[in-house]
């Protein structure tokens, strides 16, 4: 599969803007280990190879075991998820996926058990961002397998 286009090339402001959303999220508060397991689910569900490789690459260098990224696709079923991380990644799920037009109350519920108001509003711009970083790789079928993760501490 060929690139179409080097969005970042393209629209610096734009990948900016998409950035902004980024360093927003990951200077959130929020768990590094929580987001990249966010990132990676809904980039599974979304079907984005690029962003894949990124965050099992990142998670793997931040310390994230490897057979919970393997099982997190069935997460539901795998008994290595905490509570909170359960509840984040039905968030996650249900944002990305907006059955019907809506997120669902007892996903609402869940999450509100483990996230107070501003990481509820976090965790949410971490899915809008994942989700747009998905479509700009998808749509301008942006290369995976190259990636290199950086340092994480």
């Amino acid at each position: 599969m060929t690139q179409r286009l080097d969005y970042k090339q393209a629209s610096p402001k734009g990948f900016a803007a998409m950035l902004g959303l980024e360093q927003h999220a990951r200077s959130s508060g929020l768990d590094h280990a929580l987001l990249e397991l966010v990132k990676t689910r809904v980039s599974q569900i979304n079907g984005c190879a690029f962003c894949l490789d990124m965050h099992s690459k990142d998670a793997r260098a931040a310390g994230e075991d490897e057979q919970r990224l393997y099982l997190l696709a069935a997460w539901r079923e795998a008994p290595c998820y905490s509570t909170r991380e359960r509840a984040a990644l039905a968030w996650a799920e249900a944002v990305t996926l907006l059955k019907d037009r809506e997120v669902g109350d007892a996903q609402y519920h869940a999450a509100r058990e483990h996230f107070d108001d501003k990481a509820l509003v976090d965790l949410t711009l971490a899915i809008v961002a994942i989700n747009g970083w998905n479509r700009l790789s998808i749509a301008f079928r942006t290369p995976a397998g190259t990636y290199q993760p950086q340092h994480h501490s």
